[in-house]
């Protein structure tokens, strides 16, 4: 059994105990001619995950509908039909559900709900739901909480310094702030007043907003969490009406389907947010959707098509016009291409051509946590090219860039390179992998 997350975020949400509901069912059922006796030990189960026997599921969606003067279905509340697909229902049982999973991962609750990444068809579904119709004709709700121009702008300055806070402290320290926020302060906006010119602009900010909190998971290693925040981040742009902001989305779940060897997946999934976009794509997410592009085909042995999606990254990269990108593809730095690109010449087995890109890479300024990913891959190039002392300096560096950071994917790259160090035979190497050990001793 799973935990019923849907039914404890509307008992929240109603200000309803589980002694409270347990009575109001009681009651309800009375008026039927049923004699119920739950009690709240009834409830506390039905939140682990046991189903209502009877009418009462229908009783639990009447009183909460009584209590929180709207509509509540079964799906609302966590007892629809099994293995129906989220997508198919309205925006508002989405964001019912969106909220939820917040307030969830909030108390730590997680863990049941999405142990690993979905594949297969039910990591398509998403991704085709975003790219064909119906789109969402008009998103205006009437709620308690009037929304204003000045809350969306809120949700802009939010992203802005989770972001900012991810890449300086890492997705494992942010996480918790970024959860606490989206239930603190964005599920009462997404539950508010607003029409849909200003509901349009509400979904899209809390949809980069909740790609950031997909990120910080991922960053986490909790790839099933990581994919649910991706997924509703993807609904929440389809309903914003920005073609961009959903293939920004795209682009992070094709980044996590490269981690996770999903590579045909990657491919389709990047020409999905690539077609669907058109000419209006910016070029700061084109060259990351080629780059990314070229890394699956070559890791898939397909080195005609990693080389043509590494010349069309270039020609994108090319063209960027920094201050006419949208906020969200800040990540695209000058040099992050060239290190995409030097990974996937690596997985072909051009060496000089891997190095080349992955030296531009590091001669590039670039954050603490780029800068970490950038020298992690000059000095794999390094050590294939024989060269262990020189890679033992950018290890060096990329170790103390590191510090302060509570990224389990840094760590994972700060492991990987000290076992290439030590497999070196190297003496400058081995005293760097040590350095490195030091650095891993410290738990996350």
């Amino acid at each position: 059994m799973q935990p019923n997350v849907l039914l404890d975020a509307l008992l929240d949400e109603a200000g309803i105990s589980h002694a409270g509901l347990a009575a109001r069912v009681n009651l309800a059922g009375r008026s039927r001619g049923l004699a119920l006796r739950y009690e709240h030990t009834a409830v506390a189960r039905w939140l682990k995950g046991q189903r209502p026997r009877g009418r009462v599921p229908d009783l639990i969606c009447e009183v909460l509908a009584d209590r929180l003067d709207r509509p509540v279905t079964l799906d609302d509340i966590g007892l629809g039909l099994p293995g129906r697909p989220g997508g198919a229902s309205p925006l508002s049982g989405f964001v019912d559900r969106a909220t939820a999973l917040w307030r969830s991962d909030d108390q730590g609750r997680t863990r049941q709900l999405a142990p690993v990444a979905l594949t297969g068809t039910p990591a398509v579904i998403p991704v085709w739901e975003w790219e064909n119709p119906p789109e969402d004709a008009d998103v205006s709700r009437a709620g308690p909480t009037p929304v204003g121009p000045e809350h969306i702008e809120m949700l802009r300055a939010a992203r802005a310094h989770y972001e900012l806070m991810y890449r300086r402290a890492g997705g494992m320290a942010t996480r918790a702030r970024i959860v606490r926020f989206l239930g603190s302060e964005t599920a009462p906006l997404l539950r508010g007043s607003y029409p849909d010119a200003l509901g349009r602009q509400l979904h899209r900010a809390t949809g980069s907003l909740v790609a950031v909190a997909g990120i910080c998971a991922y960053d986490s290693d909790a790839h099933g969490l990581a994919q649910r925040y991706f997924h509703q981040a993807l609904r929440l742009a389809k309903a914003s009406g920005d073609r961009g902001l959903g293939a920004y989305v795209i682009a992070l779940i094709v980044n996590q389907s490269l981690y996770l060897r999903e590579y045909r997946q990657a491919v389709a999934f990047a020409e999905a947010a690539l077609r669907a976009t058109g000419s209006r794509i910016s070029p700061a997410l084109a060259a990351d959707l080629y780059a990314m592009q070229a890394k699956a085909y070559a890791h898939l042995g397909d080195a005609p098509g990693a080389l043509a999606c590494i010349r069309r990254a270039e020609d994108a990269a090319g063209r960027i016009l920094r201050g006419s990108e949208p906020a969200e593809t800040g990540y695209v730095q000058p040099g992050l291409v060239n290190v995409q690109v030097a990974e996937a010449l690596l997985s072909l087995g051009d060496l000089p051509a891997a190095y080349e890109q992955a030296a531009a890479a590091v001669d590039t300024p670039a954050h603490d946590r780029g800068r970490v990913h950038r020298l992690a891959m000059l000095c794999e190039v390094q050590l294939r090219q024989g060269e262990p002392d020189r890679a033992a300096e950018a290890a060096r560096e990329m170790a103390e860039k590191a510090r302060g950071m509570e990224s389990r994917r840094l760590r994972e790259r700060l492991a990987a390179v000290r076992a290439q160090l030590l497999g070196s035979g190297s003496a400058r190497a081995q005293e760097t992998a040590e350095l490195i050990d030091g650095a891993l001793r410290v738990p996350l």
